[in-house]
């Protein structure tokens, strides 16, 4: 009987050492915004002045279907983001670098680059977190207080902020900028760390993988090595340890949950992004010409030489050069590419079918929007049936504003579907000029072969 007893007394006092140790070994890292001036409502004043300044000068993709997708995600991750309930908004940007930044009271912005470097959407999400939490921390304004401290400190004490105007207006006299490009994206190494911690939070609180943050930086680092590194790294300081900080800070999140680590949403938005016409890098053409003006060049020629790619061969004027980017292909003479744009040539790629049940019509009819979502002033003026290599297929025509200045431009898209995928060819040429590339553009629809 004793014995008994004195099994159940151990028993009961492992149990309470159980209990008392759980805490311990589960209990999150406590953040704690730091100094600030600003309210939660001058935040949101702040990131929406920001956001407009940022929406002048990005490329956003407009693209319904990519942004519906990263809001949907930033929404559940938001949900159970701490501290003040902002109406957080989340867009796509054009560019191929691999970057993402957030605004003061929740704008979000995630480059396209990123979406197609991520895994799976925990990597994805674990990207958006993190700037989530730079937001729930409010690190932009905490910033911009720290530059009022050493730049105007007697503004503080004088009340200077806070009366007539808006807040923007009132800094820019104290000589302080708080566009996009300025205080709010210039974070230390100790907020990105709290970043990373507080991700590391919200990845797990929405039933997300959170080892996929510290995968995803992992990859960034490894391409960094040797070489410059990629524009997320750039922008945001990279702390020493990083990923064993947020392996430790899973380790004190407890047992890990049932994570979703992926999705078939995701995948197919994947596909979808990698699929579109090539993003330009910032500053940069989307294929060739960086430093090129777009100018009236010389005519194509009659001699053509051949192009072989994986997935189609054609033939293309000998005076023409070829531009490669991922898995499209531009065909142009000298001075009818410069910056992100195109005047005159020839775009050809081969992209994935949203289904296996997605018929020519509605492919065509999807990457015709794309062409019209990121070219403004363009629409479609007509449709035919054609013939490319023998197989059926749709002649579409576009026409819209012309990079080559004072001129209007025709587009003709030539679309087959190839069982899961589209190939598509595009001409491109001023309206004044048409008749001069007709010839050379039958000829390079006529040379195409499919594989």
């Amino acid at each position: 009987m004793r014995k008994t007893s004195s099994s159940r007394e151990a028993l009961s006092l492992l149990l309470v050492v159980l209990l008392l140790a759980a805490p311990a070994l589960a209990e999150r890292t406590r953040l704690k915004p730091g100094m600030n001036f600003f309210n939660e409502k001058q935040d949101i004043e702040l990131g929406r002045e920001a956001s407009v300044d940022a929406e002048k000068q990005l490329p956003l993709l407009n693209d319904k279907r990519v942004d519906d997708y990263i809001n949907r995600l930033g929404q559940r991750l938001a949900r159970v983001a701490p501290g003040h309930k902002y109406s957080y908004q989340f867009k796509a940007i054009n560019q191929s670098e691999i970057n993402a930044f957030a605004l003061p009271g929740g704008f979000l912005y995630v480059n396209r680059g990123t979406i197609e470097m991520a895994a799976n959407e925990s990597e994805l999400a674990g990207v958006m977190a993190h700037e989530i939490a730079h937001v729930a921390l409010r690190h932009g304004t905490n910033q911009l207080s720290k530059a009022i401290l050493a730049q105007a400190p007697l503004a503080i004490l004088g009340g200077a902020l806070g009366g007539g105007g808006s807040l923007a207006g009132q800094l820019a006299q104290l000589g302080i900028q708080v566009g996009f490009t300025g205080v709010f994206l210039k974070f230390s190494r100790t907020a990105e760390t709290q970043a990373d911690v507080l991700g590391t939070q919200i990845l797990y609180d929405a039933d997300l993988e959170p080892q996929a943050m510290a995968d995803f930086f992992n990859t960034l680092e490894k391409q960094s090595k040797g070489g410059r590194p990629p524009q997320f790294l750039s922008s945001h300081p990279n702390p020493e340890n990083r990923q064993k900080r947020i392996e430790e800070e899973i380790e004190r999140l407890g047992p890990t949950k049932e994570a979703q680590r992926d999705s078939e949403e995701f995948r197919a938005i994947h596909r979808y992004v990698r699929g579109l016409p090539a993003a330009p890098k910032s500053g940069q053409s989307a294929s060739a010409g960086e430093s090129q003006a777009i100018r009236r060049p010389e005519l194509p020629s009659n001699q053509l030489r051949g192009y072989r790619h994986a997935d189609f061969a054609l033939s293309y004027p000998e005076n023409w050069e070829v531009y490669e980017s991922g898995s499209q292909v531009v065909f142009a003479p000298a001075g009818g590419v410069g910056g992100n744009q195109i005047a005159y040539g020839a775009v050809v790629n081969v992209l994935d079918l949203e289904s296996s049940r997605e018929t020519l019509e509605q492919a065509t009819d999807r990457l015709v929007r794309q062409m019209v979502n990121s070219n403004p002033g363009t629409e479609r003026v007509g449709r035919q049936r054609a013939r490319i290599d023998g197989r059926r297929g749709l002649a579409t025509q576009l026409r819209g504003p012309s990079p080559l200045q004072g001129e209007r431009e025709t587009d003709w898209l030539f679309t087959v579907r190839l069982e899961d995928r589209l190939f598509y060819v595009v001409f491109i040429v001023p309206e004044s000029d048409y008749r001069s590339y007709r010839a050379t553009f039958d000829n390079m629809l006529n040379s195409i072969r499919l594989r």
